[in-house]
């Protein structure tokens, strides 16, 4: 994708105001994270698990040229970027697996991504899985960030569900794909997309919001206002000097 699809343009996928791309047809990203109530993961985990997830449709070669998702993929990219994150447990995980998409594993969570649908067109097996009311914890505070790694910085000020909070991470992830290099893309790829997901304080999080990161402003469908800045996406290759 060009330029044009990172918040510093006039027309991004994530502006809250109306744009050119509100005229296309309004696609879907389908995520489903696997929460059993007996062992649901930990919250961190699944933001990380669904970013990766993002970045590996993304990435994979049905998505790409003349592959079987690339005409979706597309229409997707070029209207507004929409991800909903549904839960699924039991019965309802193994029918979400039968169908086509990519199944990413972290430390505790399980996410299956699925190529892009119409807003209206929802598979019936995904459609019936419920949307609202993920909530998961850290049973501990996670570790420091690895500052040689990716890190999605999560805003301290936005309070969100966890499902909400995964979409925003996979919006995060997807500006720091777009604004890197082939080269840069290929290595992090190649290197199982490693990132973290970190909430900074105050201090930080005003620093990194004015330090020409990528920052994803939400379009406010769901649970936040229009324009709230919820991510940061921080990459080693997009720290350094640009020519």
């Amino acid at each position: 994708m060009s330029d044009e699809n990172t918040t510093t343009a006039q027309d991004s996928p994530f502006r809250h105001e109306t744009a050119s791309r509100d005229e296309a047809p309004q696609f879907v990203l389908p995520l489903v994270a696997r929460i059993e109530r007996a062992a649901p993961p930990a919250r961190t985990d699944a933001l990380e698990t669904a970013a990766r997830a993002v970045l590996v449709m993304l990435s994979d070669e049905r998505s790409l040229g003349e592959g079987e998702w690339a005409r979706a993929m597309r229409d997707w990219q070029d209207a507004r970027i929409r991800k909903v994150v549904r839960r699924a447990r039991g019965a309802e995980w193994r029918r979400a697996e039968a169908l086509p998409g990519i199944t990413v594993t972290g430390e505790s969570a399980e996410v299956r991504v699925f190529p892009p649908v119409p807003l209206d067109g929802w598979p019936k097996d995904l459609a019936r899985l419920q949307v609202s009311g993920t909530d998961l914890d850290d049973p501990e505070p996670p570790a420091g960030a690895d500052p040689t790694h990716p890190v999605l910085w999560m805003s301290p000020d936005v309070d969100m569900s966890a499902g909400k909070a995964m979409a925003q991470a996979g919006h995060g992830a997807q500006l720091a794909w777009w604004e890197l290099s082939a080269e840069d893309r290929t290595a992090w790829r190649d290197a199982g997309f490693p990132l973290s997901v970190r909430t900074p304080d105050a201090a930080l999080w005003r620093e990194l919001t004015s330090s020409g990161l990528p920052v994803v402003r939400d379009a406010g469908f769901t649970e936040i206002a229009p324009g709230s800045c919820t991510v940061v996406a921080d990459h080693p290759a997009l720290r350094a000097p640009r020519p």
